[in-house]
């Protein structure tokens, strides 16, 4: 498998299970409804670690633009490959959230609440404040690169092996994503992840989901650029401290 398929295989999944689990809790007549965050954040570090798991051995796991970029500027991935790596995880994260509408139809039918129903592909702010919702999202990708980063000497080499979040292994990067859920996410529902939010956003706004509200492009930014930048600085601080 290359890199290219690993990173929209693994990104796929991820979505496929990540927004599954919100469909599950928040749209109607679904057999998980309201069952709540602690599921939310479970869901989706169990995600993260099934998309770990399929891309690792392949590309690094980076199934993350914000990975990609912040490993580049840490000088332990080649910045001609960021382009390549952000294109698939783009198309992955497309491909599963339109799989998690398509499994959960039905009940994104029933579901009235047109704020729900967007909720499975993309977050929201808890409270709408420009500067607090770009500091939650650059401190939460800010603590998922740092430890990355902290915890792992690996480095490219002649057969292409890269750093990833399969550098951690999967289990202990899935146990990260929980913490980061739990403990920060609350703020605005914690994307860390540039393709998470904006592939399936983009897909809510094509696809013909019965009586949709809009995708709230004027928030979009913050959940694609607090990402890069919080894991931009965690890399030049590990810079500074090598």
């Amino acid at each position: 498998m290359t890199p290219f398929i690993a990173e929209i295989i693994g990104t796929a999944m991820l979505i496929l299970l990540g927004g599954g689990v919100v469909a599950n809790v928040v749209l109607n007549k679904t057999i998980g409804n309201n069952s709540g965050w602690i599921v939310i954040t479970t869901g989706w570090a169990l995600a993260v670690y099934v998309g770990v798991v399929i891309a690792g051995p392949y590309s690094g796991a980076h199934i993350n633009p914000a990975v990609s970029v912040s490993l580049a500027v840490a000088g332990k991935f080649p910045w001609n490959d960021v382009p390549m790596y952000v294109l698939a995880q783009m198309i992955g994260a497309m491909l599963g959230a339109s799989t998690v509408w398509l499994v959960y139809k039905n009940h994104f039918d029933v579901t009235e609440d047109a704020d729900s129903k967007k909720a499975v592909f993309c977050t929201a702010p808890a409270i709408r404040h420009a500067f607090s919702n770009f500091f939650s999202e650059a401190m939460g990708t800010f603590v998922l690169i740092f430890t990355i980063l902290y915890f792992t000497n690996a480095t490219i080499n002649d057969t292409d092996t890269v750093i990833g979040l399969g550098s951690l292994g999967a289990l202990p990067v899935a146990f990260l994503v929980w913490s980061i859920g739990l403990s920060l996410g609350g703020t605005t529902g914690y994307a860390i992840n540039p393709a998470r939010d904006l592939g399936p956003r983009i897909m809510h706004a094509i696809l013909p989901i019965k009586n949709k509200t809009s995708s709230d492009w004027s928030y979009a930014w913050i959940p694609v650029l607090g990402p890069i930048v919080g894991g931009c600085l965690a890399a030049l601080l590990m810079l500074s401290l090598s």
